[in-house]
């Protein structure tokens, strides 16, 4: 059967510079079915989803309902206590908090600025347990997140593995299954059992995995690239410790400053470019090219704002 994700993957389109972006998550719990606008068409009160949606429009903040994977009678569940979660990515000032709730319009009182901007307002508790692997499973968006993604949090589930979560939507259909990992917020797309594993085993060390990585939400696409540019090149894995500190240009061409907390600084030249030959971005679509992030160069620059290397980076596709 051919899906916008098997036709993805046969042309090898790159993941780099493709996950949706957020500086600060907030997930709340949402048993039942979804629908393709889920805080609108669920069992969550739609008044309140989008009152939530005007809430966190232009703060940073993205609002996604979670559920813990299984079959999903389509029934009410009313007055049961919920997990309510926020999660800030940046790099700096990352925090994973949480707590329970049987009224969910409690969170329409939350500073969605403040949460945006990093500042927590001692909202919850801080998250002490397993990392959190958020799969997004929505097949009223996509197929595929239906066929790949339900099948991957069944299994990480079965196997014992904590704190797996069906997600509403985290974008890229075509790149299913697809996955956000908490606290560092790195997606991750065309994940297997296996490789999230390893990748949850990494977080737990404080390790970035960038192999299948999209990139951080924290940053806009062309930062997303860089930062895992300079991971790659640099052989940098420490969770935390790069920034995006500047981004000049604007598309086709950015000149995108990662920063890593020792001194070291990069310059790197990140391009969009159409994704060819055309494929569908979501089942059913039409051929489309979407846009890609490729990089171009990764430039050590000195203290003093001088080049030093440059290395030259292959494109995929």
């Amino acid at each position: 059967m051919s899906t916008c994700a098997t036709a993805s993957r046969d042309l090898n389109e790159p993941l780099a510079g493709t996950a949706a972006t957020a500086r600060t998550w907030l997930l709340i719990e949402q048993p039942g079915p979804w629908g393709a606008k889920a805080l609108t068409s669920s069992h969550l009160d739609p008044e309140l989803g989008r009152a939530l949606e005007t809430a966190a429009e232009g703060t940073g903040v993205r609002v996604a309902l979670i559920r813990r994977p299984g079959r999903h009678a389509d029934r009410h569940a009313a007055g049961f206590r919920r997990h309510v979660y926020v999660a800030h990515t940046v790099p700096g000032n990352t925090w994973l908090r949480g707590t329970m709730t049987d009224s969910p319009e409690e969170l329409l009182a939350l500073d969605f600025a403040a949460l945006g901007a990093g500042d927590h307002r001692g909202f919850g508790a801080p998250h002490e347990g397993a990392p959190l692997a958020l799969v997004c499973t929505n097949g009223k968006r996509d197929r595929c997140c239906a066929l790949l993604g339900r099948p991957l949090a069944a299994d990480l589930t079965e196997s014992g593995q904590d704190g797996i979560w069906e997600v509403t939507h985290l974008g890229g259909h075509r790149f299913s299954p697809t996955l956000l990992v908490l606290p560092y917020g790195y997606a991750y797309g065309r994940a297997d059992a296996s490789h999230v594993r390893g990748t949850l085993d990494a977080v737990r060390a404080g390790r970035v995995v960038t192999d299948g990585c999209r990139g951080n939400s924290a940053w806009e696409r062309p930062g997303q690239a860089a930062e895992l540019a300079v991971r790659t090149s640099a052989g940098v894995d420490a969770a935390g410790v790069l920034s995006v500190v500047g981004t000049e240009g604007g598309a086709p061409r950015w000149e995108v400053t990662v920063a890593h907390t020792d001194g070291r600084r990069w310059r790197v030249t990140v391009a969009q470019r159409a994704s060819l030959p055309p494929r569908p971005e979501s089942c059913g679509a039409a051929l489309g090219t979407p846009a890609r992030m490729d990089v171009l160069a990764v430039e050590k620059v000195a203290p003093g704002g001088t080049q030093t290397h440059t290395a030259t980076v292959g494109t995929q596709g």
